[in-house]
C-alpha cells in the first residue's frame, strides 16, 4: 500500500474538562519507524490509549489501511493488529514464556462452546519460533516471565506481537528502568521490526533512544504535535526546545 498504514484526523479528548488532546491529526507510513515525544501531559498517552483501545476520543476519527475503523477497546486494536506494549507489561510473572506469549489466545487440542484443553505441545513449538524470530535466547519456553530480566521481557512481548501478525506496534516506554545493556538489546528489536515490515511508533522521554531507532520524530506539547520531521532533518536541540 502507498497510503498511511494508520491515520487520526482532528482527536480532541477531554477528561473532566481538561482538554487532554486538540485536534490532533496524524499520518504513519507502513513500516515506518515514528518516535513520540512529549512531557508529562503533552497528550502522547492519550493519543496511545486511543489507539491500543484503552479510551475513545470526544470528536475526530482513526483510519487503518484507508478506511474508518471504531476502536471501542483492546480486542478492537489488536483485531485491527494494532499491539501496545507498555512500559510494565501485561504479562504475568509467575507463569512460563509460552503461556504468556499466547495469553488470551490460548490453542486448544480439543474444544467445545469455547471450552477445552491446552495445547502445552503446540505453545511450546510456537514460542521457540517467535522467541528465535526476534534474536532472543532463552533457556527454554517453560522459564517463568518472572526469572528474565527486563530487556528480556520487553523482548518476548515484542515476539508475541510479532508471532500474531500485528500491522503497527507501539511501544511505551520501553527502555525505562534498563541497563545500557539492556536497553540496547530492546533497540535493537525496534530497529530489526522494520525489516520485518512491522510500523512502529516508540514513546520514550529518552531523546537518544529515540533518535536511535527512530526515522521521524513527532512532540508534543499542550495536547498538539508541536514538530513532525524526518530524524535526520532535526535534531534533540531542536526537539527539545519546543516542548
Amino acid at each position: 500500500m502507498t497510503g498511511p498504514i494508520i491515520e487520526v484526523r482532528n482527536l480532541h479528548k477531554w477528561y473532566s474538562g481538561v482538554h487532554a488532546l486538540k485536534g490532533v491529526s496524524l499520518e504513519v507510513a507502513p513500516g515506518e519507524a515514528l518516535g513520540l515525544v512529549g512531557d508529562n501531559g503533552a497528550g502522547k498517552s492519550t493519543l496511545i490509549n486511543i489507539l491500543s483501545g484503552l479510551h475513545r476520543q470526544d470528536e475526530g476519527e482513526i483510519l487503518m489501511e484507508g478506511r474508518p475503523v471504531s476502536i471501542r477497546n483492546p480486542k478492537d486494536a489488536m483485531a485491527l493488529g494494532i499491539e501496545t506494549i507498555y512500559q510494565y507489561n501485561s504479562m504475568v510473572p509467575i507463569m512460563s514464556i509460552a503461556r504468556n506469549l499466547f495469553i488470551g489466545r490460548e490453542p486448544l487440542t480439543v474444544s467445545f462452546l469455547g471450552l477445552g484443553w491446552l495445547d502445552q505441545a503446540k505453545m511450546r513449538a510456537e514460542s521457540v519460533r517467535a522467541i528465535a524470530d526476534v534474536d532472543l535466547h532463552l533457556r527454554s519456553p517453560d522459564a517463568l516471565v518472572g526469572e528474565l530480566s527486563g530487556g528480556q521481557r520487553q523482548g518476548v512481548a515484542i515476539a508475541r506481537a510479532m508471532h500474531f501478525k500485528s500491522k503497527v506496534m507501539i511501544l511505551d516506554e520501553p527502555t525505562n528502568h534498563l541497563s545500557v545493556k539492556e536497553t540496547a538489546k530492546v533497540i535493537g528489536f525496534v530497529q530489526g521490526l522494520k525489516a520485518q515490515g512491522v510500523t512502529t511508533i516508540f514513546i520514550s522521554h529518552n531523546m537518544h533512544h529515540v533518535f536511535a531507532c527512530c526515522e521521524r520524530i513527532v512532540a508534543m506539547a499542550l495536547g498538539r504535535i508541536v514538530l513532525d520531521k524526518r530524524a535526520a532533518e532535526t535534531s534533540i536541540e531542536e526537539v527539545s526546545e519546543v516542548l
